[in-house]
């Protein structure tokens, strides 16, 4: 029987109202702008849709052992979400939306995994904190998500706004970069074609779980 799938937008909203009152207005203004850039930077770039070929790639979980795309697809199909951290409070909402859905998910037949650019111990603490059953995979250097079309610099604006935070992206993902992923969910078929693809450059819009299970019952009926 299908469970209830509640949204995940409604609290990715509230959790950015939140955000907005007790942030100054300069800080609001300057992340605004760099949202823009990001957004304009994206629109320009080709991204991974609906109909194309999912790149593949061999990831390592968060105890290191290697995950192969092509092995998830001879199982079945594979839900597949870039995240941009585990200090990036939207992306833990969103795993855990993930991880409540993860039963529909497998009713399905599909396997879930999600990859960001952060070094495996980072991906466990992640996992951990989340109590996620599904694979974390570590993509460092965004190669993967690059091959998605996905990978923006972070604007050079916003890195003391990030740093003030408490988020030290170099020691996350190991590198100097200050290249993240656009969060993005896809749905991909055992053909290794994308049949459902949400890609957003505002961190604060997810694809909804109950989205990814009616593209995954589509696939059944086709």
């Amino acid at each position: 029987m299908s469970q209830e799938i509640a949204s995940v937008q409604e609290e990715l909203d509230r959790t950015a109202a939140e955000f907005a009152e007790k942030v100054p207005s300069e800080i609001r203004a300057t992340m605004d702008a760099a949202g823009e850039e990001v957004a304009e930077f994206v629109s320009r770039q080709s991204i991974v849709g609906v109909g194309d070929a999912a790149p593949g790639f061999t990831l390592p979980d968060a105890t290191g052992d290697d995950v192969k795309f092509q092995a998830l697809l001879g199982r079945g199909p594979v839900v597949l979400a870039f995240y941009r951290g585990g200090w990036c409070p939207y992306c833990n909402i969103e795993l855990r939306a993930l991880q409540a859905a993860l039963p529909e998910f497998r009713r399905h037949g599909a396997t879930l995994v999600a990859v960001s650019p952060e070094a495996p111990d980072q991906s466990l603490s992640t996992t951990e904190k989340n109590e996620l059953a599904f694979p974390v995979l570590s993509d460092k250097g965004n190669e993967v998500a690059r091959r998605y079309g996905l990978v923006f610099a972070l604007p050079e604006s916003l890195r003391p706004v990030y740093a003030n935070f408490g988020v030290d992206l170099l020691a996350h993902n190991g590198d100097d970069s200050f290249e993240l992923p656009v969060p993005a969910t896809y749905v991909v078929d055992r053909e290794g074609r994308v049949s459902y693809a949400f890609v957003n450059a505002d961190y604060r819009q997810r694809a909804e779980p109950r989205d990814v299970v009616a593209a995954l019952a589509g696939l059944e009926v086709r």
